[in-house]
């Protein structure tokens, strides 16, 4: 009897993952200032990512019908990060996959700058993509740590849903 309940009591105590690299990605995310950078630079980061990708030629494939332009070369960059998040929490995927659809109405909105003379998609999404990895770079120089990814590149995908997990928590909605 009483090792059934050390086994109930270790699997109640041992973390999910996602628990386990927010608390990793949190260490060097104490500062208040380099919190507030990554919660502009963040968004920021993964918009202009998404616009870059968004960018490269992706060719007329006939079997997509009248589907065709709704299918370009960001489509593949999102379908692995949902997928990603969803094996970490679903709760997470939904709330990041809301996040890209409104961050693709704005893509779309480049694009339209674009056509209506603008400067190219590209290289507004290549200049708010260098000043926000400024801003992060900053924000870790004032925390004093280096960021997380430079231990393991899967922190880029984390830094994310690291800030959607703050609003999972404020509304009181188990991620």
């Amino acid at each position: 009897m009483a090792k059934i309940q050390k086994q109930t009591t270790a699997k109640a105590i041992q973390k999910r993952e996602i628990d386990v690299l927010f608390d990793k990605y949190a260490e060097s995310h104490q500062n208040p200032t380099n919190k507030l950078i990554h919660w502009i630079c963040v968004p920021l980061i993964v918009f202009s990512l998404l616009a870059l990708v968004w960018a490269i030629p992706f060719p007329h494939l006939e079997f997509l019908g009248k589907y065709n332009g709704f299918v370009n070369s960001a489509s593949f960059l999102i379908a692995f990060a949902i997928y990603y998040y969803y094996k970490l929490s679903p709760v997470m995927s939904y709330f990041m996959l809301i996040a890209v659809f409104i961050m693709s109405f704005f893509i779309v909105m480049l694009e339209k700058w674009e056509q209506s003379g603008g400067p190219a998609m590209w290289v507004s999404a290549l200049v708010i993509f260098v000043l926000s990895w400024v801003g992060q770079f900053y924000g870790h120089k004032v925390e004093g740590k280096k960021p997380s990814f430079l231990d393991d590149v899967k922190f880029l995908l984390i830094g994310p849903i690291w800030l959607l997990h703050f609003i999972c928590k404020k509304i009181g909605l188990r991620y």
